[in-house]
């Protein structure tokens, strides 16, 4: 992590972040913070208790106990400006294949309540810039997967958000076309957007400044990727988690 982003103050911070569905501890105590520009990387195995906490990050989900605060929001009481200041692309892509591309881009200007004015300029340079001004009345569903994939993450960058969650984004599409993909998330981070990233892909876990991986509800490890694999003596970040999930058995 660059000393640029260390010497910032949190965009996100968890102190002892608890969720609770009856009895069932989904996530306990959770701990960390993460800086405006950040690539950070949040591993774990299904049933990790990652998917309940990027709900309670996003707004989405109220925390049973703990202090959440995200782009200077309060995570009980505003969770609906969390919502407006963040972006998020599933692994899904959340696009709509019988409308254009064009059309999507229009809707979810729409949905970001983007002004018509600045919504017609967004939606040209989006187009130019994917380089795809000419096929901007194509139908989405024709569309090749990796394109389907900048598209999705364009859209999700298209109200100008400070946070962009990634819900492990690069599922299905081969090696090339995912680090392409990586690409514009650095580029994103470049101009000081913050990617908080999941992904089953250990080699993409190289890619962040900083990663934190779950396992039962709790975080056992949280560091860059070169201390992480020092620690762990390990020569990838499979082989960090390999170690930390025989550790756990």
């Amino acid at each position: 992590m660059s000393t640029e982003i260390k010497n910032s103050q949190p965009i996100i911070e968890v102190r002892d972040l608890v969720k609770k569905f009856g009895s069932f501890v989904a996530d306990d105590r959770l701990t960390f913070d993460v800086y405006p520009g950040e690539i950070f990387g949040f591993l774990g195995a299904n049933g990790a208790g990652k998917t309940t906490a990027i709900r309670m990050i996003c707004g989405l989900l109220e925390p049973t106990s703990g202090k959440l605060k995200v782009a200077g929001f309060d995570g009980y009481h505003e969770r609906e400006k969390i919502k407006r200041n963040i972006g998020y692309m599933s692994q899904k892509f959340s696009l709509y294949e019988d409308m254009t591309i064009y059309e999507n881009i229009r809707l979810y200007a729409g949905i970001y309540g983007i002004p018509r004015k600045v919504r017609l300029e967004r939606t040209d340079e989006m187009l130019q810039k994917l380089q795809l001004t000419e096929h901007r009345n194509s139908l989405v569903g024709g569309l090749p997967l990796g394109w389907k994939q900048k598209l999705s993450f364009s859209l999700a960058l298209l109200h100008d958000p400070k946070i962009v969650f990634l819900d492990e984004p690069s599922g299905g599409v081969d090696p090339l076309t995912r680090r392409t993909f990586w690409d514009l998330i650095y580029e994103a981070a470049h101009k000081g957007v913050t990617i908080f990233v999941t992904t089953h892909y250990m080699d993409e876990a190289e890619y962040c400044d900083r990663v934190a991986i779950m396992s039962e509800g709790k975080i056992v490890a949280l560091d860059t990727p070169q201390r992480l694999k020092e620690v762990y003596e390990a020569d990838s970040m499979d082989g960090v988690f390999l170690k930390i999930a025989r550790n756990k058995e």
